[in-house]
């Protein structure tokens, strides 16, 4: 019996993807076009990974230049200023996600693990009303298998209680490391596993 839901937020919660792929374009517009387009790829396919990761990836794999924890920051709180007010809309919330979140929050346990930064991701919260639903509300630079296991151990939960809903395969991954269930969720690429086609009728 599941007692648990851990979601995973942008693209789950929050249809926010095209609002950081758009900012990680202004973020490097100084550079070639063509490398970026390589960043965008990248960050497409790790949905679940940090900006953190995702900046130093760029230089390191994709320009093959070293950088600075403290250009890394500085670049990630460059794109704070340009994501966080624009997502804080309630435009952006996935209906059908959070309708199940409003009609069950009182049944199961809920949490949120994402690989946003966690500052912005309690402020959008925040500012969407979001926080009463959730027990918990957990980001980057904590990379996100380590904050499943952190919500598993602080709340005594069984993993057999325990599921993932999440959007990418950096998703599937922190649920297999802690060794509970994933769902798949707004991604055909992961219908080879477990997945919720509509909220509404998905049963746990």
């Amino acid at each position: 019996m599941i007692k648990n839901i851990i979601f995973d937020f942008d693209g789950v919660i929050l249809d926010s993807i095209p609002v950081k792929t758009e900012a990680f374009r202004k973020l490097f517009d100084i550079f070639p076009i063509e490398k970026v387009d390589e960043l965008i790829e990248f960050h497409i396919q790790n949905g679940g990974m940090s900006r953190y990761k995702k900046i130093e990836y760029f230089f390191t794999q994709i320009l093959n230049q070293s950088i600075t924890n403290e250009d890394v920051l500085k670049y990630a709180e460059m794109y704070s200023q340009i994501t966080k007010e624009e997502l804080a809309q309630k435009k952006y919330l996935i209906l059908d996600s959070l309708n199940f979140i409003k009609e069950n929050y009182t049944k199961y346990n809920m949490h949120i693990a994402s690989g946003a930064d966690e500052n912005d991701l309690k402020y959008i919260c925040k500012k969407l009303e979001l926080e009463k639903y959730f027990l918990s509300i957990n980001g980057s630079p904590k990379v996100k298998s380590e904050i499943v296991k952190d919500i598993l151990i602080d709340n005594t939960y069984t993993k057999d209680e325990t599921i993932l809903i999440g959007d990418s395969i950096n998703d599937l991954e922190a649920a297999t490391i802690n060794q509970i269930k994933f769902y798949g969720y707004n991604n055909i690429l992961l219908k080879k596993y477990c997945y919720i086609k509509k909220f509404k009728i998905f049963i746990v």
